[in-house]
């Protein structure tokens, strides 16, 4: 019976949990001729319990392409923010990491996690 109870735990502690899609583009960088943001997607990691609310990370996702890209890079977002019927998104922002001599800083809001359940 203890094997049993001790599979059990395994299971509830492996579930997978919710994730959000996001979108988003850099603000600008640069200056003159060379001044340029970049897009970029993607899907958060899953829910990390932080006292009653969660965050997600997002460990890599990359920018657009423009002669060069960055990475959003071990990011994560702040906690739930609730937006009517049990509905939340997550705000994050930070900095992409450096190349061609530059980063950009970012903000966003994820998308809506489950939106049509």
């Amino acid at each position: 019976m203890s094997r049993t109870l001790s599979k059990k735990s395994k299971l509830k502690r492996s579930r997978q949990r919710h994730v959000h899609e996001f979108e988003g583009s850099t603000k600008l960088a640069e200056a003159g001729p060379d001044r340029h943001n970049h897009r970029f997607a993607g899907v958060t990691g899953q829910a990390i319990r932080v006292g009653n609310s969660h965050v997600h990370e997002i460990d890599l996702s990359h920018t657009d392409f423009l002669d060069h890209f960055h990475d959003l890079k071990k990011i994560r977002t702040g906690p739930a923010i609730p937006v009517g019927n049990g509905k939340h998104v997550h705000f994050v922002s930070g900095m992409t990491t450096e190349n061609d001599e530059h980063r950009h800083a970012f903000q966003f809001a994820t998308l809506i996690d489950r939106p049509l359940v």
